[in-house]
């Protein structure tokens, strides 16, 4: 056997290597040959096909066997994968049991092949992601939980809102997390299924055998037989696809948010440091979000390679010109780069290093302008909603434009100590005071990620 040359230079960053293998040449081929040695004892088991046949089949599905060099030049001129490897079996088998050979890939066609060794392939690579997503919501429940009560600027446009926790912000993420796990739940029926039609989907090479042949086949491999062949019915794919693409979107938001808050002027919250990690070529003293970048990169590869998907499903009758074709490379890339988003995404979440002071002083860069709207609901109960909001923007200016802190501006106005005693104002004024249910949402986010990790 072979290698072809493959651009790898960049795999191991937006690449997880066992995603890589469940796509590579071997895991593309020996997929294929698994279904051709399953359908071999399916139709064995029906008596379509003699017993003695089955080993010797058997025995040459073995992806080292072939060269994939040669396969992929033959691709080129058959159209598919499928049809070069059917022949390179026949012979394979041929040179040990010609009796055999003739019984290869009895009653399937190229996209049988094809399709279901692919479903095997998306079997394996669902549950390399549900590992990882699983794992990944353990580390962000643990991380809620130890910051739920840690208090950080909310950040609306960018810019300081009302006072946050940074459990609450992982509890959002972990929330996303949870959702995605639970759609892959769901479309596991619908994904994990058999393809096995024949020419134009009746299978009618096997006459009455046909549907206890694919029944068996289905046994074989351990897929569910769905209700008809989906040649050009791809709407399973393409709902995976979606939801890596979700995973792909809530793993950016985590990116972004990380990015956000490491940067020099926040400074909160990091991802975790290590030799020669986020350096520059030039300037010694950077620290890089290079995990967050990874994250940010998916988010935005993968609606694109996404769009493909959605843009092949209008198939042409019973198989498809050119869409099918746009499939084969481009699901496999999306799985690929949500797997290295999740290899990154684990590391981040398990190495968060955050600096609580520093969200302390950053609460307070606007001399506590972001704790107004505290000050203005008590005070709306006293003398109006209106009157307490213009009162309290007029002392926010104020502030501002005197460069002192808003407690300062409010001890001196009259209107306001009638209203408010200084305990009051001391406590309106303290972010742990004014956190509304953060806690709240912390822990719903975790009684759900439990509720189904249970």
């Amino acid at each position: 056997m072979t290698e072809r040359a493959n651009n790898q230079l960049f795999d191991a960053y937006f690449t997880a290597r066992d995603m890589r293998e469940v796509f590579c040449d071997q895991g593309r081929v020996q997929a294929m040959l698994d279904f051709e040695a399953a359908l071999a004892r399916a139709e064995a088991r029906v008596g379509l096909i003699p017993q003695t046949a089955v080993a010797p089949i058997e025995a040459a599905c073995q992806a080292g066997l072939y060269d994939f060099s040669a396969l992929g030049e033959a691709i080129a001129t058959a159209g598919n994968s499928a049809i070069p490897l059917v022949k390179a079996l026949g012979k394979q088998i041929a040179g040990n049991h010609a009796e055999a050979e003739r019984y290869v890939h009895l009653g399937a066609t190229s996209q049988d092949v094809m399709d279901s060794g692919l479903v095997l392939q998306l079997r394996k690579a669902l549950e390399l992601i549900e590992s990882d997503l699983a794992q990944l919501g353990a580390i962000l429940a643990a991380q809620a939980k130890r910051y739920a009560a840690t208090p950080l600027a909310g950040r609306t446009w960018l810019q300081h809102a009302t006072p946050v926790t940074l459990g609450m912000k992982i509890a959002g993420w972990l929330g996303a997390v949870t959702r995605s796990r639970q759609r892959l739940q769901e479309l596991k029926p619908r994904l994990l299924v058999l393809q096995f039609g024949g020419a134009s989907g009746t299978l009618a090479a096997l006459g009455d055998q046909a549907l206890p042949i694919a029944q068996a086949l289905a046994e074989e491999l351990h897929l569910a037989l769905p209700d008809q062949p989906w040649h050009t019915q791809r709407d399973r794919l393409v709902e995976f696809g979606a939801v890596l693409g979700l995973i792909a979107g809530s793993l950016g938001k985590f990116g972004r948010d990380i990015s956000l808050l490491m940067q020099t002027e926040a400074g909160e919250v990091f991802e975790p440091a290590a030799p020669g990690k986020g350096g520059s070529s030039t300037m010694p003293h950077k620290r890089n979000p290079v995990g967050a970048a990874v994250l940010i990169g998916a988010a935005t590869r993968v609606p694109g390679l996404l769009s493909t998907l959605f843009s092949a499903m209008p198939q042409e009758h019973e198989r498809s010109l050119g869409l099918w074709h746009a499939e084969w490379e481009t699901l496999p890339e999306i799985c690929c780069l949500v797997s290295g988003s999740l290899k990154q995404a684990l590391l981040v979440a398990e190495g968060l290093e955050v600096d609580a002071e520093r969200m302390a002083r950053n609460l307070d860069l606007t001399q506590g302008l972001v704790l107004a709207e505290a000050v203005s609901i008590v005070l709306a109960q006293k003398v109006g909603r209106d009157t307490a909001h213009h009162l309290l923007e007029q002392c926010c200016k104020r502030a501002v434009a005197e460069h002192r802190h808003l407690r300062a501006v409010l001890g001196d106005e009259p209107q306001v100590t009638a209203q408010l005693s200084d305990a009051e104002l001391d406590r309106l004024l303290d972010p742990a005071h004014y956190l509304g249910q953060a806690q709240t949402w912390v822990e719903r986010a975790l009684a759900e990620h439990f509720a189904l990790t249970a």
